[in-house]
């Protein structure tokens, strides 16, 4: 995946606000940009960080640059989430990601009850499979966790699959490690417990937990290749 032509980099002055960051510019100008992550973006938000940013052609939007990712140690992490689920379509679609035989079709965005939806449909030669992504921008110590904060919302994901799972189809779950100083990955008890909880109990039911490494740089991401994910 490209990058949009209009980016550049800068120094990261401070995240806030959940949504947004000021980026200090080669010129000395501080620019206030939109943060595209609701997670605690740990380990991936120090100020005085070097950072990419790119600009939007859209004339409504009230901060016209994205932060897109962010240079920790010398490791480029992609922080937009927005790009994720584009990132593991073209990963389906190129066949670096094999999980699930061939697929006929990828639909986005599947509702699947009254209050939910998850990312992709995959219709295979096996059957149907649900598949909800998750950005993972946090490592430690060679590890790759998620979630960097608590969320219910990703516990209601896996409840969704469990259901799907039960009822005869494929469910999983692939995390989207942008960063390349992981060897494996797994769920972050130490941040929130109940979800990594949630996680041993989804696998017990048959929903598959997934993660693949993307390779990031500042002109284009992709996945790369597949990494082991454990409970421990």
């Amino acid at each position: 995946m490209l990058l949009p032509t209009l980016c550049q980099t800068g120094i990261l002055v401070k995240r806030y606000q959940r949504f947004l960051a000021d980026v200090l510019l080669e010129d000395g100008q501080t620019l206030t940009v939109h943060c595209p992550n609701s997670g605690s973006m740990r380990g991936c938000s120090t100020p005085g960080s070097e950072v990419v940013i790119s600009r939007s052609d859209n004339s409504k939007r009230k901060y016209a640059w994205t932060l897109e990712m962010v240079r920790e140690q010398g490791v480029w992490i992609g922080v937009h989430t927005g790009r994720t689920n584009h990132l593991v379509r073209e990963g389906l679609e190129s066949g670096v990601i094999d999980d699930f035989g061939s697929i006929r079709m990828i639909t986005p965005e599947v509702v699947v009850s009254e209050k939910s939806r998850l990312d992709f449909l995959l219709e295979t030669e096996q059957g149907r499979v649900y598949l909800e992504v998750k950005n993972c921008s946090l490592v430690e110590n060679g590890i790759a966790f998620f979630p960097d904060a608590v969320t219910t919302r990703g516990a209601k994901h896996i409840h969704e699959l469990v259901r799907l799972a039960e009822a005869g189809f494929g469910a999983a779950v692939l995390f989207c490690v942008q960063r390349g100083d992981a060897d494996r990955c797994k769920p972050a008890a130490h941040i929130d417990r109940v979800y990594a909880e949630t996680v041993a109990w989804a696998m017990s039911q048959g929903v598959r937990f997934l993660a693949y490494r993307a390779d990031v740089q500042p002109q284009a991401i992709r996945i790369s290749q597949k990494m082991p994910f454990s409970l421990f």
